[in-house]
């Protein structure tokens, strides 16, 4: 599994979550196998979002999409507040105790 982390600023997570809800197709159609919506307990103006792939090729091209369809636009982004960061990462083998 490789996820995609997004972390970036919001406005409001309401206006966020139903804008992140109306690209479910897209990011099935993207591979996206889970999600995880996590925000720091000191900052509801902040989020971090984990997208699950089962490729880095797959959570690169859906980045780029995000980057160049989604983020470029106020209208397809509401809530967003900044500009997002994003990080591929896999899973490190924990060793064996």
């Amino acid at each position: 599994m490789t996820t995609l982390r997004i972390e970036h600023p919001i406005s409001d997570f309401q206006v966020w979550k139903t804008a992140f809800d109306g690209f479910a197709e897209a990011r099935a159609n993207a591979g996206v196998r889970g999600f995880m919506i996590r925000q720091p307990v000191d900052d509801p103006q902040y989020l971090m979002l984990d997208l699950e792939f089962d490729t880095a090729d797959r959570a690169e091209a859906f980045a780029q999409f995000l980057k160049q369809h989604v983020w470029s636009s106020a209208a397809a982004s509401p809530g967003l507040a900044g500009t997002p960061r994003t990080r591929i990462l896999q899973l490190v083998p924990s060793p064996e105790h």
